[in-house]
């Protein structure tokens, strides 16, 4: 049976260089980077060339890059150091962030009195700047806005630099979740001046269980995690040395190739939304991630006409992976929270899938899965 997988935005196949990369790694370069002897030096002299070359691709300094096991711990540190370290005492965000950071923040809020606001949205999923700006201007309390660029589930993007300016404006801290962004899309730290970002090596091809947090130099970090000094003190752990020296490749690979990468794979995206089409032309497209120039080239959130609760699963033993997104797609399943937040309930109680997409995504994959669905559907 043919295989089709379109969910690269829950996590991507690994690049053959890179596992080439972790390979070496693990056979040659087993040392522990804070033994003293040759095989530890060896380890950190490849740990810290790998964290200057990381941030060369930000415009960013070595030191304002942590290592951290993904997106999630990244957000968890960065969000804790607000509050623990920076002073702040209000975090303005939305509710269609991932729940890394909406977690997070409501766990704050709870154990350290932090007061929260949510910016709206609207039903594209952009966020109101107007709004955030009158949120900025109605408390005079050390703020820390968190607001992801890139949304995992519809693709909507967010207007970094508008952003960072208000923030500024304001003297507000500004934290974005950018793993959706990281390695699909140039991010050059010294043009968008954000103080916090965050990546996840698996979302470029790269391995899981490592990625990495930002904070711009002048702020000290409080470790979340207590142990021996790696880290700079920031991160206690033995560092997860070829899971490293993997992202530094998945990311150099990505970067290198993001203007060829992203014109195949917007081609791809439109022939699916044109062929989609043809199915059934009451087919909707959540938020506006049927835009080729206002959302991600990588995401495509599919809104159909009827409820069909086991689309996915006949979706899948068609040998098709995809995510699900409807808000009432199951009695047990509670669904999307961001269609929850931008769609009426009337739109939630069809059934939504989202189709991402990679460069390792062909043409072929895309024919055989508008004929299944049509099948399905059918």
């Amino acid at each position: 049976m043919k295989t089709v997988y379109l969910d690269n935005a829950a996590t991507t196949k690994i690049d053959d260089e890179v596992i080439e990369v972790m390979h070496a790694a693990m056979k040659e370069n087993y040392g522990n980077p804070s033994s003293i002897h040759q095989f530890g030096r060896t380890a950190k002299s490849a740990v810290e060339t790998a964290r200057k070359n990381i941030a060369s691709h930000f415009k960013a300094s070595a030191s304002e890059i942590i290592f951290t096991s993904g997106g999630t711990e990244a957000d968890n540190l960065i969000l804790y150091n607000a509050v623990l370290n920076l002073g702040v005492k209000r975090i303005l965000t939305s509710k269609i962030e991932h729940h890394a950071v909406l977690h997070t923040v409501k766990y704050l809020s709870k154990a350290y009195n932090i007061s929260v606001d949510y910016v709206k949205v609207n039903e594209f999923g952009e966020i109101d700047l107007q709004h955030l700006e009158e949120l900025l201007i109605s408390f005079n309390v050390k703020t820390l806005v968190s607001l992801m660029h890139i949304n995992n589930e519809i693709g909507a993007i967010l207007d970094l630099q508008r952003v960072a300016q208000l923030c500024k404006q304001h003297d507000a801290f500004f934290h974005s979740d950018t793993v959706q962004t990281i390695g699909h899309f140039p991010l050059n730290l010294e043009q968008y001046p954000v103080d916090f970002i965050v990546a996840s090596a698996h979302k470029f091809h790269g391995p899981k269980g490592v990625g990495f947090a930002y904070f711009k130099k002048g702020f000290g970090i409080l470790p979340m995690l207590h142990g021996g000094d790696q880290e700079k003190g920031a991160r206690s752990g033995t560092e997860n040395v070829h899971a490293i020296l993997g992202m530094e490749k998945a990311l150099q690979i990505a970067l290198n190739n993001i203007e060829e990468d992203k014109k195949y794979i917007l081609e791809l995206k439109s022939f699916f939304i044109s062929e989609l089409k043809t199915i059934n032309n009451k087919i909707q497209f959540n938020g506006n991630s049927d835009d080729l120039v206002k959302n991600s080239y990588t995401i495509l959130n599919v809104r159909l006409p009827q409820e069909n609760a086991m689309l996915l699963f006949s979706l899948d033993l068609a040998g098709i992976s995809v995510s699900g997104g409807s808000a009432c797609q199951s009695g047990s399943n509670s669904g999307s929270h961001v269609l929850l937040e931008i769609l009426t309930p009337e739109e939630n109680n069809k059934t939504s899938i989202r189709f991402s997409f990679s460069k390792y995504t062909t043409k072929e994959d895309i024919a055989y899965t508008i004929k299944k669905l049509k099948e399905i559907l059918d």
